[in-house]
């Protein structure tokens, strides 16, 4: 079902984990300690964002449904379960697990209509 769509997907998790920049040889040959600091201690405090090109390809494991980008907060936001995936280094985080909720009741009230 699938065909040639999945490498399209592939190379775009590739462009994103990788920050969107032009592979120069990335990390190979070079020492962790070298280089460009990942993440923790590089002075930004400012998270990497989601590739946006990746929303048309992300659904929540849990419902199927699309989910919103949050810039504000770095999440993808299931707005129908209540719940916020993290964005890690530019990675969704889309284990349930992991998730947040964002309710602050549970969406028990809506089994009450008829």
């Amino acid at each position: 079902m699938l065909r040639g769509g999945g490498r399209g997907a592939a190379a775009v998790l590739r462009r994103a984990a990788a920050g969107g920049r032009a592979a120069s040889g990335g990390g190979q040959g070079q020492d962790p300690g070298q280089g460009q600091a990942s993440g923790s201690g590089s002075g930004s405090a400012r998270p990497q964002p989601l590739e946006p090109s990746l929303l048309r390809f992300l659904v929540c494991p849990l419902s199927k449904r699309p989910l919103r980008y949050e810039e504000a907060t770095n999440e993808l936001i299931n707005e129908e379960l209540g719940i916020a995936y993290p964005i890690i280094d530019g990675i969704p985080n889309m284990i349930p697990e992991a998730a947040r909720t964002t309710r602050k009741k549970p969406p028990a009230e809506g089994l009450k209509q008829p």
